[in-house]
């Protein structure tokens, strides 16, 4: 086919194509190139362009060959799955693959043992969250990653007091929340055991001034957007209140000693004094002889 436009671009002269494209054919038989580092905006119809001696001589064989290039494609529902879900996971590719390809799956920068084209994961945990690619075995090819976050609510939820050990009167105290999610905790909120209301929020809540009346135990709830969890009570004691406590304890303690002794003493007197009683009951008589 003579063309019309005698001057088409040479591609190799084109910036974007001149250190891929190699001429492989004689220029008398064989019009072959090879294109490597193929890309997706390769997807062209190619010419070749045959020049004679002739003024006009300028030919395009015709029809051209068509490239269609593409990207293997992770595909899922979603990127974010919840903890305990299933997923499935297919590499696709709008190419014409053979009969019975063999793909690889890889979760950052591990290979998986999977080879079929859709990765199932029946019950997802949090360790498979990552970035996950396939490829085709065979074909130098690979395709971009597709993130995977798993969501879970708070777990090991716990409070830690600072300082920790005994409080007097007027110190300072502060309650610390520690918990583990995905996404992480937005929400912190205090409670007094027996009380239905909350009496602070965020993870820390602090005590400036300690006193008796803010004695008891205190809990945190920690919250993300798919749940909640409580974490064990800590209790919070004024050395003042302890010391009470065990003086009463002792004082108790004491008082009944002292009547366990006193119990024994009495029950000693008295068993002595009955013995004495027997023993003059059963004495003989006194007898006097008149000379």
């Amino acid at each position: 086919m003579n063309v019309d436009n005698p001057d088409p671009p040479d591609l190799s002269k084109d910036s974007e194509y001149s250190e891929r494209i190699q001429y492989l054919g004689d220029k008398q038989h064989d019009c072959s190139i090879r294109l490597t580092d193929v890309r997706e905006t390769d997807s062209h119809e190619y010419y070749f362009r045959f020049i004679t001696d002739r003024p006009e001589g300028k030919w395009i064989g015709a029809p051209g060959v068509t490239l269609d290039v593409t990207d293997l494609q992770v595909e899922s529902e979603g990127e974010t799955v919840m903890e305990g879900h299933s997923v499935n996971l297919t590499c696709k590719s709008r190419c014409s693959l053979t009969d019975t390809p063999t793909f690889i799956w890889f979760r950052n920068t591990q290979t998986l043992n999977d080879r079929n084209k859709k990765l199932i994961l029946p019950s997802v945990r949090r360790e498979n969250a990552g970035d996950y690619r396939c490829a085709v075995q065979g074909h130098n090819l690979t395709s971009p990653p597709r993130r995977l976050n798993v969501i879970y609510p708070p777990e090991k939820t716990h409070v830690v007091v600072n300082p920790s050990g005994v409080i007097v009167e007027g110190d300072s105290v502060n309650l610390i929340c520690f918990s583990e999610s995905n996404p992480p905790v937005h929400i912190y909120s205090w409670f007094k055991e027996n009380q239905t209301s909350s009496v602070g929020s965020g993870q820390m809540f602090s005590i400036s001034t300690f006193n008796s009346s803010l004695s008891g135990w205190f809990y945190c709830v920690a919250q993300n957007e798919v749940g909640s969890q409580r974490s064990a009570a800590v209790s919070l004691t004024l050395k003042g209140n302890m010391v009470m406590f065990y003086s009463i304890i002792g004082a108790l303690t004491f008082g009944a000693a002292f009547v366990v002794v006193f119990l024994l003493v009495w029950r000693i007197r008295w068993m002595k004094k009955g013995n004495e009683s027997r023993i003059d009951h059963h004495s003989p008589p006194h007898n006097s002889n008149n000379i």
